[in-house]
């Protein structure tokens, strides 16, 4: 059993940035998809960008792309991801997750075993 805990979630105008964090209680292994998504209010959970533990691979949605960064700290088992130039849209509550299932898709939120509690994002224009 994996447990993730996200911090550095807060409040900050448009433009600014913000580092979250994912603390994983362990790693399952090398080569695990990472994940962070976001769900705003009334909204369905959307991805936001995806990592492969030990590698180089980085995916991103094509709205953040430019302005946000993935990455880990394998010494600390977590993963952070940097937002800049943030915009009123990313809004939201960001959740990391971790694992995913046999034949799944790093997209897809149903595809993670494991998920943290989430870290509230609130950009104000």
């Amino acid at each position: 059993q994996v447990q993730l805990v996200e911090s550095g979630g807060g409040s900050v105008q448009a433009g600014g940035s913000l580092i979250l964090s994912c603390a994983a209680s362990v790693y399952t292994s090398a080569n695990t998809y990472m994940g962070w998504f976001r769900q705003a209010a009334g909204k369905e959970r959307e991805w936001v960008a995806t990592l492969l533990t030990g590698g180089v691979s980085r995916y991103y949605n094509p709205s953040v792309k430019a302005r946000f960064n993935i990455s880990e700290d394998n010494a600390k088992r977590t993963v952070h991801l940097q937002m800049n130039s943030l915009k009123p849209e990313d809004t939201g509550m960001y959740s990391c997750a971790a694992d995913l299932r046999p034949g799944g898709s790093w997209r897809r939120p149903s595809d993670y075993k494991y998920w943290g509690q989430g870290t509230q994002v609130i950009v104000s224009s």
